[in-house]
Formats: structure tokens, C-alpha cells, sequence
């Protein structure tokens, strides 16, 4: 009983966590418990270090901010990863088994005075690596974290487009911004300190939420997991040689896969000749490659590779206006 409720929780809190006064008594109406169980599973959770955090994820384009996917080539990976996360936009950096070996995802602030290419040389400089690419998202197909702990999802499922509302970002949205990002405290009430600092109802907060939720901004409000814990033990980024005419349609194909997280188009170069990417997610190497076999069939491309990931050097969510991006530049961009 309780493992399944557990299940349960993880599920619905990976989909979405309610903005609300008593979130926890809401998730319980709806999975059939109490709120004091739910509060006190989900601080078991974090204490075995299943969930990572929970707090908004944002749309990095929305808010201003220009990204990438990088690729660095060094001989000193521990040098390299040493530089790259003491930047404030690097919120993922990983070893993966591949002479390019160090890869990361990098975002600048609205007012850089650098730039995205003239940060990523900078850190490259800094860390003194041979080659790198930097890969921008040209088309993005799916972007969803959500682990599948029942184990009840389909193979395949319709990756969902909705329609953007427009919205005019005000300082007091900016503030929200600020304050979504932090994880929340497993207590009754955890929105209502920053509802009460922003001089708001916690139904004013989540009102303005579902604003930027609706307008793209916020993507969802969400729990992610660590994937080890939570019985996924294997992932792999699996970039694809696809052809241009046909590369959209294969990866709506791809991206349609549950095991698939995140799938995006990305610009070729000479040395990389992979547009494809996608994140494979499985409870074993052998169940990741299953479904990359299965793609493969599917999609016929036979020209493909797997990058697994040999070593975590950072994961976290950005901190978006955050004057440690301004800090670095200034320490760093002289």
C-alpha cells in the first residue's frame, strides 16, 4: 500500500505540484491519503535523496536568455569541469565516453556584455581545451523529465504542443520568478512566505503562475527526481546522422518515445555530424539500448551513437537574475 502510494506521489509531483495554500492537502484529496502522510513521505524522499527539488522550471528563451549545448575536448576533464561550473548558467556538466568528453549546458543573462559565443570561448581559454562545438537548439521537440516510476506508461506517446498566451513580464513577475526557483520546505504552507514577501495571496501567486505557465514562461512547477535512486539507472545521449529533408519528421518519430526525455535539432559541423539528439532513459544499459534499436528500426537511420554519461560534475537549476551571472563577468570577461 504504501510503496504503490509512493509511486503515485513521485508520478503526480514529476507532472506537476500544485501552487496552492496547502498543496500537500490537495495532492492527498486526489490519491486518497491524508496530508500529514504526504508531508511525511515526501521528507522521507528527499532524505534518500529520490526527489532532487521541487520548484519552477522555466523557459530559458522566454525569460530572455540566450543557451546551448557545448561540447569541450581536454586532455584535463577536471580542470575543464572545475572552470565551466563555477559559471552561474551552467546548470548540467557531465563526462560522457567520447573524445569529446566534456558536455554541458551553458546560458547567459539578457544584458551579457560577452555573449554565448564569446562565453564559451572564454571558458574554453580558462580551461584550456583543445576543441570544442558549441550546439544550439535549432528546432525543439520534447523537453520532459518525468520518470516513469509506475512503470504502467505506453511505449509511445503524442508529445503535446500547446498554444502560448501572450504575456507582458512586469517587476513584480520577475520577483516571482526569484522566489518560484527555490526548492520548497516540506511543510503545510510552503508558498506562503514568498506570497506574504511579494505582498500577495498565496491565490494571487498561483494565480500569476498559471499566467506564466500558459504564456510559456514557466514550463510547470515540478519535482525532479534522481534518477539512480528512483531506479533509472541507465541514460544515454544518442545523437543520430540524419538527412535535413527528413531530420522534423524523424524527430517528432523519436521524440514520441516515453523513454525519451528531451530531443532537439542542432546545427552540424565538419567534426560533428550528428543534428539529432536525444535523451534515452531506462532501468538498465540494456533496456536504454532496447528502445534505440527500436527507434532505430523505426526510423531508419543506421548511422547513430551513444554517449553515456561516465561522470556527474553538476546538475541544478539556473538561479534566472541572479547578479552572480553579472560577477562572473565581471571577474572573468576583463
Amino acid at each position: 500500500m504504501q510503496e504503490q502510494l509512493e509511486k503515485e506521489f513521485l508520478t503526480r509531483i514529476q507532472q506537476g505540484f500544485p501552487v496552492s495554500r496547502r498543496p500537500f492537502a490537495d495532492l492527498a484529496d486526489e490519491l486518497g491519503s491524508d496530508e500529514e502522510s504526504l508531508l511525511n513521505l515526501y521528507r522521507d524522499l528527499k532524505e534518500r535523496k529520490i526527489i532532487r527539488q521541487t520548484s519552477a522550471i522555466f523557459d530559458t528563451k522566454s525569460l530572455g536568455y540566450k543557451s546551448s549545448l557545448v561540447a569541450f575536448k581536454t586532455d584535463d576533464i577536471d580542470k575543464a569541469a572545475e572552470v565551466v561550473n563555477a559559471h552561474p548558467g551552467v546548470s548540467h556538466n557531465y563526462e560522457r565516453d567520447h573524445d569529446y568528453n566534456l558536455w554541458f549546458t551553458l546560458a547567459v543573462a539578457p544584458d551579457s556584455k560577452l555573449g554565448l559565443q564569446k562565453t564559451v570561448e572564454k571558458l574554453a581559454e580558462m580551461a584550456g581545451v583543445e576543441d570544442f562545438v558549441i550546439l544550439p537548439t535549432k528546432k525543439m521537440f520534447k523537453i520532459s523529465v518525468q520518470l516513469d516510476v509506475k512503470g504502467d506508461r505506453a511505449k509511445k506517446q503524442k508529445v503535446a504542443r500547446a498554444k502560448r498566451e501572450p504575456m507582458e513580464m512586469e517587476p513584480i513577475h520577475y520577483r516571482i520568478v526569484e522566489g518560484l526557483q527555490r526548492d520548497i520546505e516540506p511543510v503545510a504552507e510552503p508558498f506562503t512566505p514568498l506570497a506574504k514577501s511579494l505582498g500577495m495571496s498565496v491565490e494571487a501567486l498561483a494565480a500569476e503562475a498559471e499566467r506564466m505557465k500558459r504564456a510559456g514562461i514557466m514550463r510547470r512547477f515540478a519535482a525532479i527526481l534522481y534518477h539512480r535512486k528512483a531506479g533509472f539507472k541507465a541514460n544515454a545521449m544518442v545523437v543520430w546522422k540524419v538527412p535535413e529533408e527528413r531530420a522534423e519528421k524523424i524527430g517528432e518519430t523519436v521524440a514520441a518515445y516515453s523513454a525519451v526525455s528531451h530531443c532537439y535539432l542542432r546545427p552540424v559541423y565538419p567534426q560533428w555530424p550528428y543534428p539529432l539528439f536525444s535523451m534515452v532513459h531506462g532501468k538498465s544499459k540494456e533496456e536504454v539500448e532496447s528502445v534505440v534499436e527500436e527507434m532505430a528500426r523505426e526510423i531508419g537511420v543506421e548511422e547513430y551513437r551513444y554517449l553515456y554519461s561516465t561522470r556527474e560534475f553538476k546538475k541544478v537549476r539556473i538561479r534566472y537574475f541572479s547578479p552572480e551571472f553579472a560577477d562572473w563577468e565581471a571577474r572573468y570577461a576583463s
